[in-house]
């Protein structure tokens, strides 16, 4: 990691830019792929496999064999944690749920606004050398408490043309029944635009490779909506002297596995606690099967040592992290004035890990600095917020002068006349 101590805040919004790759080179294959899935539907999706994967899929859609027998090709404390997990998940998402809430604006004139479900979803969930049967977890749970009517599940096989028995435990768990052994962009593709196999779907969820996310990029164009703009992850970690440098070395690499492109970001407000985490860092990096990947990871990555907490917050608000932990006194506080992560995560025994797997918030987060702007996934990134209105015929007595001024303000006499000749009727 570089270290670099007390910057400039000047130089802040240098320092806080991502290693970002072009993904526009990528845009004449994926249109490429696009028109093969839309002109030849599922034999698309078996050669680009055959192209890509190197094998061609005996079948499309897992079967209900395959998912009834992946109950007994896992083990059985891996089984209890996915329940335990799903328990937590859907407890807090449960909680998100919007009552309707009529409102008289004025008498006569009545207002509220329902959650209606979005009726066909698609996930996309990794299967290669990290199947993510967790984001399964975190996207399923949340569609089905929002009462989507169908979920199109896409994940890539192994060589074996066999899906993870993890993510088909928990595929049958959630009761998702159409799965489609199908990865990269020619899953998204699928998913946009249906085949024979795949259904059609109105919006996109899940993380994947970068021709996955420029997949998603490109299909909102078409009308598709996808949950967020996605890029590789990412942690800051606040520590000061309280903090434990074995624990956060451990949260950054849990972050910097990832992937090669990902990136950590240490603030502290003391150079021994840099020094110490880094220190730690080079044992635990050692013991790691990601290695190599976390090591490229931490070549992205940097600790910064700044003058005082209220810096450490400013800094962290304008680079506005996927996840923040904050090993530091003052944790209240602190968190009190943070405007700009997806989650946070608080204290010396709350790793981000924790929020990737069970304690029950959701892990698919806005990176890149999007957290300005966006948020993580929830029960309302399944809805839609309808709004109804009903005025009676007082209500429209009451409030239709107030109409009619105003339209006949902005020139639009039909929306003015459509007031009037109820009021004339009354």
């Amino acid at each position: 990691m570089k270290k670099i101590l007390y910057p400039e805040t000047i130089v802040w919004p240098e320092l806080a830019k991502r290693p970002v790759k072009d993904l526009q080179e990528l845009e004449p294959t994926i249109r490429s792929i696009f028109k093969q899935v839309q002109e030849q539907g599922d034999e698309a999706l078996y050669q680009l496999a055959e192209k890509y994967d190197g094998k061609r899929p005996e079948q499309l859609l897992a079967t209900p064999e395959e998912l009834a027998s992946a109950e007994n090709e896992i083990s059985a404390e891996l089984k209890a944690a996915i329940l335990q997990a799903y328990s937590n998940i859907q407890l807090f998402h449960l909680q998100q749920a919007e009552q309707m809430q009529p409102i008289e604006t004025m008498p006569g004139v009545n207002c509220w606004r329902k959650s209606v479900a979005i009726e066909k979803v698609g996930l996309y969930i990794p299967g290669g050398t990290a199947p993510l049967f967790s984001t399964l977890l975190m996207l399923g749970i949340p569609a089905k408490l929002a009462g989507c009517k169908q979920i199109v599940l896409c994940t890539p096989p192994s060589k074996e043309d066999t899906i993870h028995p993890a993510i088909l435990y928990t595929a049958a768990l959630l009761g998702i029944e159409t799965i489609i052994k199908a990865g990269g962009a020619q899953a998204v593709a699928a998913m946009a635009f249906g085949t024979e196999s795949v259904p059609a779907v109105s919006k996109i969820f899940g993380p994947g490779n970068q021709y996955v996310t420029m997949a998603k990029q490109m299909v909102t164009q078409l009308g598709v909506a996808i949950d967020m703009p996605a890029g590789p992850s990412e942690v800051l970690v606040m520590a000061d002297e309280t903090a434990d440098p074995a624990f956060v070395a451990a949260d950054l690499l849990s972050q910097a596995e990832h992937g090669a492109d990902s990136q950590v970001v240490l603030l502290s407000t003391l150079e021994t606690i840099v020094d110490q985490v880094i220190s730690e860092i080079e044992k635990q990096l050692q013991e790691l099967p990601r290695e190599a990947v976390a090591a490229q990871a931490l070549e992205n990555s940097m600790a910064i040592v700044l003058k005082d907490a209220q810096q450490m917050l400013d800094y962290s608000n304008l680079y506005a992290p996927e996840h923040l932990i904050l090993a530091i006194k003052d944790l209240e506080t602190i968190a009190d004035g943070v405007v700009n992560a997806g989650s946070v995560f608080l204290g010396n025994y709350t790793p981000e890990a924790a929020g990737d797997y069970a304690s029950g918030t959701n892990h698919t987060l806005p990176t890149n600095g999007y957290a300005r702007a966006y948020s993580g996934v929830s029960l309302d990134s399944f809805v839609r917020k309808i709004t109804f209105q009903h005025i009676t015929p007082e209500g429209l007595q009451n409030i239709g002068r107030t109409i009619e001024v105003m339209a006949d303000a902005e020139g639009l006499q039909a929306h003015k006349n459509a007031v009037s000749i109820r009021l004339k009727k009354l």
